[in-house]
């Protein structure tokens, strides 16, 4: 699987050896960039073919996890890149809080429910990586997940940045493609489209106080990120931060990189069924007698 990952040229892959040194910081689009929406039409339908080999072939799954702060447009995302996709092997999972049953498990559990069988796209919005980003922040949530008190932190992040790169790496052996992406948002754009939530009625279910609270934990979410990104960025699960305060250039960027993917995966149509030419006649009859004149 490393060798496919290698293929995908993309300016916003994260270092592979853990060598970032400050959260990443490209926000905007490069100004040279115009007409993304219709870039976006013309990368989402070339996925569409590769698709199609992906499920009659069944040999490979697809996990595209997407994390980011909120408002930085996964949703918007997610529905835009894969609209053109035949829904018969696309799965969406959203993972919110997690409940008192997946709880009682160990934080992978309830993820590895939903991963993507041989031949299916499964989409993450939002993930296990909660587990090192939003749980990180706030430590606090710990006290849920143990029955006694929670391991130090100095103990408890390296055994799950590992357990995570282990994970992925045995299912990247599995033969599943994994991609990865944080939604980069500026502090500045975030708060447009919180105020934007908040001022116009059709945008209004979407607002919340907590989304509120949240963002003033900035600082901590970017320390977060970054050492996400330096302890599980790997070349068999790589981390693109891609520039999201421009939402089509965003969307064309995710799909550019979904689509280098797949197309470097060796897809083909599994072999027909050999039918003696005698066979092939006498069923053909019988076909053309059902349609009659």
């Amino acid at each position: 699987m490393d060798q496919i990952i290698d293929t995908i040229k993309s300016p916003w892959r994260a270092p592979l050896d853990g060598s970032l040194t400050e959260p990443p910081r490209n926000f905007t689009a490069p100004e040279d960039m115009i007409d993304c929406k219709r870039l976006l039409e013309e990368t989402r339908k070339a996925i569409r073919p590769d698709q199609r080999k992906l499920y009659a072939a069944k040999q490979y799954s697809v996990l595209l996890i997407f994390q980011a702060l909120d408002a930085a447009g996964k949703d918007g995302a997610i529905r835009e890149v894969f609209e053109d996709l035949d829904p018969v092997n696309v799965q969406v999972s959203a993972f919110k809080r997690p409940t008192e049953r997946e709880l009682r498990h160990d934080f992978l559990w309830r993820t590895a429910r939903r991963l993507p069988e041989r031949g299916d796209i499964g989409l993450f919005n939002r993930s296990y990586y909660e587990e090192v980003l939003t749980v990180r922040v706030h430590p606090e949530f710990l006290n849920a997940q143990y029955a006694g008190s929670p391991p130090a932190p100095e103990t408890l992040w390296p055994v799950r940045y590992q357990a995570i790169r282990e994970h992925e790496r045995h299912l990247a052996a599995a033969n599943t493609l994994i991609l990865k992406f944080w939604l980069n948002v500026s502090p500045e754009k975030q708060a447009e489209r919180f105020l934007e939530r908040l001022d116009n009625p059709a945008k209004r279910w979407k607002f919340s106080m907590g989304d509120i609270k949240e963002s003033l934990f900035r600082d901590q979410y970017d320390e977060a990120v970054m050492h996400m990104l330096n302890e599980t960025s790997r070349p068999w699960a790589p981390w693109f931060c891609i520039p999201a305060d421009d939402r089509w250039y965003l969307r064309w960027q995710i799909a550019d990189i979904v689509g280098q993917a797949m197309a470097a995966l060796p897809l083909e149509y599994p072999e027909a069924e050999e039918i003696p030419a005698e066979k092939a006649e006498e069923v053909r009859s019988l076909l053309e007698s059902r349609i009659g004149d």
